[in-house]
């Protein structure tokens, strides 16, 4: 690993030497004795089926501005993409130009030496403009590591139509949801709400609202294992045991998706990169005012979801590392994230795009801004994915009934404490 470092380090002194240079090949691209941007950037978007079309058609628009240069747009399943990355950058071999990264892989990357900062480059274009929640996923050691691309957390979509045919209320708690599902299943048989069993990160929301959290940076304390770890598994099962939540343990993105588009569950806890596909269900595809989206419920001491998002990073050992800048403005400028929003629904990281009409009037911009200026930022730390495997590990236990809620906390506590050395 440390060998795949040095040698990754090397290469991105040399790709900068030879742009500082001005050479001209464009078989590794740089710049041409004019100048002009040449050569070819790839770009691994790690955007879902919903998106990846868009995506790619606004990828291929830095072609129109840069003709000589050709933009090799490669979708990779976010399931995937850390580890396909991490293969890549530390062999030295295959490694995109630039990267989506999702916000808590940023930290990662750069410790192993896999980023290029982008500090002082064209690629941090009018970085005062950036929400400052978003920025800051994208620092590591002092140092910018990515460009904020969007920003997004968690909240409650529910189908208007179900609600008001059993006659409940938005809930804003999740008491109100559990009330609100035993009605709805009286009403007509369905479930109220389907809950992620398989994805550690959908225990966040749950965790907050009891008061609590993974950890404690500033003192480099664990605290997921303090009660209010155990009290959110707590109030997770109880929904599952009381039927008025559906769970899984695999595949749970799509088998969410499918029974809420389709109008198995009247409620769900998802992002905004779910929009498009649940106006494709047939519960909404007709009558795309039925979809509504609310803040996430609350739990016995507030209400709070997590910070997300995209950012994107250039490779350090690209050979082509001023296009890739380039090419990171051009994907984090005001005006794509205003077509990314129009297109997508998706939350702008500039302060600027929330002033452009299209933007302001976009009804799930509306819903989810108070959402992400009350989101509850993670922990920016090289580790911070790896938290949400001993997360998932023990999400399948509880709520399997295999293991206790208070036991679950404390097998995520001790986890971490093994993995962060320095963390009591």
């Amino acid at each position: 690993m440390r060998r795949g470092i040095a040698a990754t380090g090397l290469i991105a002194a040399l790709a900068m030497t030879a742009a500082a240079c001005g050479g001209d090949d464009e078989g590794s691209g740089g710049k041409k004795g004019s100048g002009e941007l040449s050569g070819t950037v790839t770009f691994w978007d790690t955007s879902n089926d919903a998106e990846k079309g868009a995506y790619e058609k606004i990828a291929k628009g830095f072609e129109k501005l840069h003709p000589d240069v050709e933009v090799d747009y490669v979708n990779v399943p976010f399931g995937e993409a850390n580890a396909k990355f991490k293969n890549a950058a530390g062999g030295n071999s295959g490694a995109p130009d630039v990267m989506r990264t999702e916000v808590a892989w940023t930290q990662d990357f750069a410790s192993l030496g896999y980023l290029a900062p982008l500090d002082d480059t064209v690629a941090l274009d009018k970085a005062d403009d950036y929400l400052p929640q978003a920025a800051a996923s994208t620092k590591f050691k002092g140092k910018t590591y990515a460009a904020p691309q969007t920003i997004d957390t968690l909240a409650l979509f529910y189908n208007k139509k179900m609600l008001k045919a059993a006659g409940v209320d938005v809930p804003t708690s999740f008491d109100e949801v559990k009330s609100a599902a035993k009605k709805i299943n009286s009403k007509s048989g369905k479930t109220g709400l389907y809950l992620r069993g398989d994805d550690p990160y959908y225990y966040l929301p749950y965790l907050y609202g009891e008061g609590g959290d993974l950890l404690d940076t500033k003192n480099k304390k664990v605290t997921v294992d303090d009660p209010e770890g155990a009290k959110a598994f707590s109030v997770m099962k109880d929904l599952v045991d009381s039927k008025a939540a559906v769970t899984d343990a695999s595949d749970g993105y799509n088998n969410q998706l499918n029974a809420f588009k389709d109008g198995d569950v009247a409620m769900a806890l998802d992002g905004p990169w779910s929009i498009e596909g649940a106006l494709k269900g047939k519960e909404f595809k007709a009558d795309k005012g039925n979809l509504g989206v609310a803040p996430a419920p609350a739990g016995s001491a507030r209400q709070g979801a997590p910070q997300g998002g995209w950012n994107l990073a250039a490779y350090a050992g690209s050979e082509n590392l001023d296009a890739s800048y380039e090419f990171i403005k051009y994907m984090s400028s005001a005006k794509v994230q205003q077509q990314t929003t129009e297109q997508l629904s998706l939350l702008p990281t500039r302060t600027s795009v929330y002033d452009v009409k299209s933007v302001k009037d976009n009804q799930m911009v509306q819903f989810f801004k108070p959402a992400v200026e009350k989101s509850v930022q993670r922990p920016w730390i090289p580790e911070a994915n790896a938290l949400f495997e001993p997360i998932r590990l023990q999400l399948e236990k509880v709520l399997s009934g295999k293991s206790s809620p208070e036991k679950g906390a404390q097998g995520i506590g001790d986890a971490y404490r093994k993995l962060l050395k320095d963390y009591k």
